[in-house]
């Protein structure tokens, strides 16, 4: 039991050191900054709902939500990214709590938010089942759980593909993040704790990159879970360029004149009554 706990710690403190890599804040600034909205939207989050955002990040989706007049908390893991939310949302005047939670083990009671969500955030938690029971529990009966997450068949699931040759091994009994972007998947997780599941793929257009190249060298410097492979290559020459080709070589199946597409399935439900 005791060597299950400091694994545990272990995977946590290795996923907190991935999401601290690099500058995920540029990433839902400069990429995809209507995604947050946009889940917000699908939830219906209105003033005085009382919202969770599990893994948030930098408030992609706390932030908007907590503008619509919502009471906020927004959770995440890694403290580095919550210090830049906090700046964020006083430059834009939004009012909310900023926790460090872990997905797995939220540290709010039964039936504690109105709506709980989660902005591709959710979908890296290691152990599914486990993330999704929580977002079940903490959300009232009735009330809404909606979530944004990236497709096995879309670009970024393709670039996890593209990228899991070159990474470390998961941990034990971790399940693969775009996985949350399968209808079934998800349906299997949240079982018959929710009702009314509405699942839609949905599109976001991307015009943030004028060549392959500029996609891959930004992600190279700006997203976590790609700056882990390369460092996990770092002494291999030969893989680092192997690498440096195939993200090229899959960016370029998806960039029309300087616009990319990228699909994720979102989904809204309630928690059951």
């Amino acid at each position: 039991m005791i060597e299950q706990v400091d694994a545990d710690r272990a995977v946590k403190a290795g996923h907190r050191r991935m999401w601290a890599l690099g500058s995920y804040a540029a990433v839902a600034a400069e990429v995809i900054p209507e995604l947050g909205t946009t889940l917000v939207r699908a939830a219906g989050v209105g003033p005085g709902d009382r919202v969770l955002d599990v893994a948030a990040g930098t408030g992609n989706a706390a932030i908007p939500a907590a503008l619509a007049g919502a009471r906020v908390v927004a959770s995440d893991l890694t403290p580095e990214l919550l210090e830049i939310g906090r700046a964020l949302a006083a430059e834009r005047g939004a009012d909310l709590e900023w926790q460090e939670a872990d997905a797995e083990a939220l540290p709010y009671a039964d039936g504690e938010f109105d709506r709980v969500l989660s902005c591709v955030g959710v979908m890296f938690a290691p152990r599914h089942r486990a993330a999704a029971g929580e977002l079940v529990r903490v959300c009232r009966p009735g009330g809404t759980i909606a979530l944004a997450s990236w497709t096995p068949e879309g670009f970024i699931g393709q670039m996890f593909a593209v990228m899991k040759p070159y990474a470390p091994p998961p941990p034990p009994g971790a399940q693969p993040p775009p996985l949350w972007g399968d209808e079934e998947h998800v349906r299997v997780l949240l079982g018959d704790g929710v009702t009314d599941l509405a699942p839609r793929r949905e599109v976001i257009t991307v015009d943030r990159f004028a060549s392959p190249e500029e996609f891959r060298d930004y992600f190279k410097a700006h997203y976590g879970p790609t700056i882990a492979a390369y460092r996990a290559n770092a002494a291999d020459p030969e893989r680092v360029a192997a690498l440096d080709g195939d993200l090229a070589d899959l960016a370029r199946r998806h960039l029309d004149a300087g616009v990319m597409r990228w699909e994720y399935l979102l989904v809204t439900t309630r928690r059951r009554g």
